[in-house]
């Protein structure tokens, strides 16, 4: 079994990809800014655009999330600080220079009908 790109170390087919298919629902913040990394390793465009709470969606295209999640080689996730609605993280990718990056965000997230949402970086 493949261990989830999210770094849980537990198999992706019982971390992530569920709540990616829509079999499972995140259950926290954290859980769903995890399932969105592993979202941009699997180029789940659908899926970063419906977690992305409707108050940002204006301006947003999946046109550019595909070629955002394309474009990059994603090395590893690296989660520094999570409360209820807050998630500190690192993503470490390759950009398609071949240069090392790293993407440090501060997220806020909601809880809204039953659901996590990812709002926007503080």
């Amino acid at each position: 079994m493949k261990t989830c790109f999210c770094g849980s170390d537990q198999p992706y087919s019982r971390c992530c990809g569920p709540i990616i298919k829509g079999t499972a629902k995140a259950t926290s913040a954290e859980k769903l800014m995890r399932s969105r990394y592993s979202a941009y390793v699997m180029v789940a465009v659908d899926y970063l655009f419906d977690t992305t709470h409707s108050s940002q969606r204006a301006g947003l295209f999946k046109k550019d999330i595909e070629q955002w999640a394309r474009t990059n080689n994603w090395q590893k996730l690296e989660v520094l600080h999570a409360d209820t609605f807050i998630v500190e993280f690192r993503a470490y990718y390759t950009d398609r220079q071949g240069k090392k990056q790293v993407h440090h965000e501060k997220s806020t997230f909601v809880f809204e009908n039953d659901s996590w949402y990812y709002v926007q970086a503080i």
